[in-house]
């Protein structure tokens, strides 16, 4: 019986971390220090001991020079998903690796695109997909997603707008689709009907998926995530799948990331850009990380999400007593809560630059995944210091407008 105690905190401030010690709206370090961060995917968890134990005892090596990546690292990795999610498909010969998933994303586009092509997403959707897209000379486009009533009215979810999701995939310029597979920030689990649906739209328009499935091991209460490439062989064929333990495991620094394409000529293409980009070298320690996870961080994972799925809870909880006017999404998998708050009347710039200064509690603006009026949190974190930032929200955010008012 394994025990593992998240609530034990981690002190991250002063060690480099982008999460504690970036500075943000004129603040200068110092003054960041009673700050709550409660915005970039990144978990104040320490790894699994397993990952901690591999990465020290290659560290007490000495030496740390280029980096062969052996049969052992791809036979990890295909048991790992054969294992948890009956994915038999995948080959040694279907995966390359990388330094991350925004960089197998960047590679994935320039490899199947032209510029001036169009890549299809679904709104609100992870900001790095934007600059992602700009960045390989396409233009994005944008299928929003259809939101609904749950518990009603207090939370909320999103499904596809079928109509709309196949008018632009019927668009003879749109080539691309780049999908978040479980959804950042919605936080929802596509369902296999949801991802064979999607598929057969694309097929039919000679539109390739490009499925970012990063956050596929944080699926919440029971739920189980389906890869895309599970759904069948026909749909993973005309795919590329972008995976990483990096934010399940919380290991983002160790820069290792996997891209699993079926297709020979795709898959050159894409390993040209990986080249191109000079992203195709990876350190010591992500390799020996990866497989640390996959072979041995079973049992830690499922107390992971179990620990999650129990911070959102008291979320639920704190939400419905304190805060009752803004709705927020029910979370089948990720860490990222995803907040209305029309009814404060401010932008989501606006609401995040006042609780930084008012209130000393970080949060990310919905402005940055392409849909203004929310806001994004990270509960990933001891549930005490998330509570504290709760708190902190409730007591630095305006009052509920009246009936009627809006956004500023």
């Amino acid at each position: 019986m394994h025990n593992y105690n998240f609530d034990e905190p981690l002190r991250r401030r002063g060690t480099g971390c982008m999460k504690w010690d970036e500075p943000e709206g004129g603040f200068t370090p110092g003054e960041m220090d009673d700050v709550i961060p409660m915005w970039v995917a990144d978990m104040d968890f320490a790894t699994a001991p397993c990952v901690h134990e591999a990465v020290r005892r290659r560290a007490e090596h000495g030496a740390f020079g280029y980096t062969y990546v052996a049969d052992d690292y791809y036979e990890a990795v295909i048991d790992w998903y054969r294992r948890r999610y009956d994915w038999t498909s995948l080959r040694r010969e279907h995966i390359l690796y990388t330094t991350g998933v925004v960089p197998a994303v960047s590679c994935a586009l320039k490899a199947l695109t032209m510029p001036g092509e169009r890549v299809l997403v679904l709104t609100p959707v992870y900001n790095c997909f934007f600059s992602s897209i700009r960045n390989s000379g396409c233009e994005i486009v944008a299928s929003p997603l259809e939101r609904y009533d749950v518990d009603g009215g207090r939370r909320f979810s999103y499904r596809v707008d079928w109509a709309d999701f196949e008018q632009r995939c019927a668009d003879e310029k749109c080539t691309v689709f780049l999908l978040c597979n479980p959804h950042n920030p919605a936080g929802v689990l596509w369902s296999r009907d949801d991802l064979q649906r999607m598929g057969d739209i694309c097929q039919r328009h000679g539109v390739v998926v490009v499925s970012d499935e990063i956050h596929g091991e944080l699926s919440l209460g029971g739920r189980r995530y389906v890869p895309y490439a599970t759904v069948g062989d026909r749909y993973y064929e005309r795919a590329v799948v972008l995976s990483s333990p990096s934010k399940a495991f919380n290991i983002a620094g160790l820069q290792m990331a996997n891209i699993f394409c079926p297709d020979p000529d795709v898959r050159r293409r894409i390993d040209r850009a990986v080249n191109i980009n000079e992203v195709c070298d990876v350190g010591p320690f992500g390799p020996v990380a990866v497989m640390a996870a996959y072979r041995e961080g079973e049992p830690w994972l499922t107390a992971l999400c179990q620990y999650l799925t129990d911070n959102y809870g008291a979320l639920c909880d704190f939400m419905t007593e304190h805060l009752p006017h803004l709705p927020f999404s029910r979370l089948d998998a990720t860490y990222l809560v995803w907040v209305d708050i029309a009814a404060t009347g401010l932008t989501s710039d606006a609401l995040a630059d006042r609780l930084l200064r008012e209130g000393h509690v970080r949060v990310s603006p919905g402005s940055a995944y392409g849909q203004e009026g929310y806001i994004r949190l990270n509960i990933a974190c001891p549930r005490r210091q998330m509570l504290e930032g709760l708190r902190r929200i409730a007591g630095a955010h305006p009052q509920p407008l009246p009936k009627g008012g809006g956004l500023e």
